[in-house]
């Protein structure tokens, strides 16, 4: 019995799904189906009910899932224990971040961890926000990097230093004119938003109202480019972490401006699961993010 069926095993009891079984372990649903059947064989006993409708370990499954768990936690541990010995930082870091963050903030910092530990390999996914915590929470990837980071039991939430959030709009739109832009300037304003159920948008609709300002929301989008590209078009102007457009600003297609009155920031958080075993190239990583200058 190899310790690699216990993985598979354990990943398909904690995500109920043959399909994700097969993605966290780079192999076809086909091969999840075999070493499961190969397992039940070895010990003798159904482990998994056989049904259509709801995926249910057996009695005997959920006792291998108890064991199991252990024995991988066991057997990941001393690999990064032996790797730490030898002082090793190698393997696989596989990140899942939200747009905003992974597309403009996050290269900086691996380009250089990389360069600092050039046998690590680092792969990074970009992923709307509830995806990223499904993903840390199927074991698909091994840190997630969201803003606005919401409790959760089976998670690790490491804050990162928060972004600093900042008006945008085409270069010579009224707002630009001001010298100290207020939030109360935006009332009536034509705004392009995130989609209501992304953090990033309620958060700033949260701040509008506690402010009494209520803008016009002309067009919502799910992702940073595409709010940045209609801005910049003069569709209207909207609020957006200062990091994502200082290529824009750069180059003048955009304009960005802090509120004089009104100190917006949004907090950034490092998630894993509380159960997850680091490893030295992760333990590296969280690190060199904890101990850099803000992520924005």
């Amino acid at each position: 019995m190899q310790v690699e069926s216990f993985k598979v095993f354990c990943d398909l009891a904690e995500n109920e799904s043959f399909t994700k079984a097969a993605l966290v372990n780079n192999i076809t649903q086909s091969a999840v189906s075999q070493q499961i059947t190969s397992m039940e064989r070895h010990f003798k006993t159904l482990l998994i009910e056989r049904s259509k409708k709801k995926f249910r370990l057996t009695r005997e499954g959920e006792l291998l899932y108890e064991h199991g768990k252990q024995i991988m936690l066991t057997y990941d541990a001393l690999l990064n224990r032996l790797q730490e010995l030898r002082d090793v930082i190698s393997g696989t870091v596989r990140i899942a971040a939200i747009y905003s963050i992974g597309l403009h903030n996050l290269q900086p910092y691996v380009k250089r961890f990389l360069k600092l530990h050039p046998s690590v390999k680092v792969h990074v996914e970009y992923q709307r926000a509830n995806q990223v915590y499904d993903d840390v929470q199927s074991n698909l990837v091994d840190l997630g990097l969201v803003a606005y980071p919401q409790k959760n039991a089976k998670l690790e939430i490491l804050p990162l230093n928060p972004e600093k959030l900042v008006l945008i709009c085409a270069p010579g739109h009224a707002l630009t004119k001001s010298k100290e832009l207020k939030l109360g300037q935006l009332e009536g304003q034509k705004f392009i938003g995130f989609e209501p159920d992304i953090p990033t948008r309620k958060a700033i609709d949260r701040e509008l109202k506690e402010r009494g300002v209520s803008v016009k929301h002309v067009m919502e989008f799910d992702n940073i480019e595409t709010v940045k590209r209609a801005v910049e078009v003069g569709a209207g102007v909207s609020i957006v972490p200062a990091g994502a457009v200082a290529q824009e600003v750069s180059k003048n297609t955009l304009v960005s401006a802090p509120f004089a009155d009104a100190e917006l920031q949004r907090p950034i958080g490092l998630i894993h699961k509380k159960t997850k075993v680091l490893s030295p190239a992760m333990k590296q990583f969280i690190a060199s993010l904890q101990a850099s200058q803000p992520i924005a």
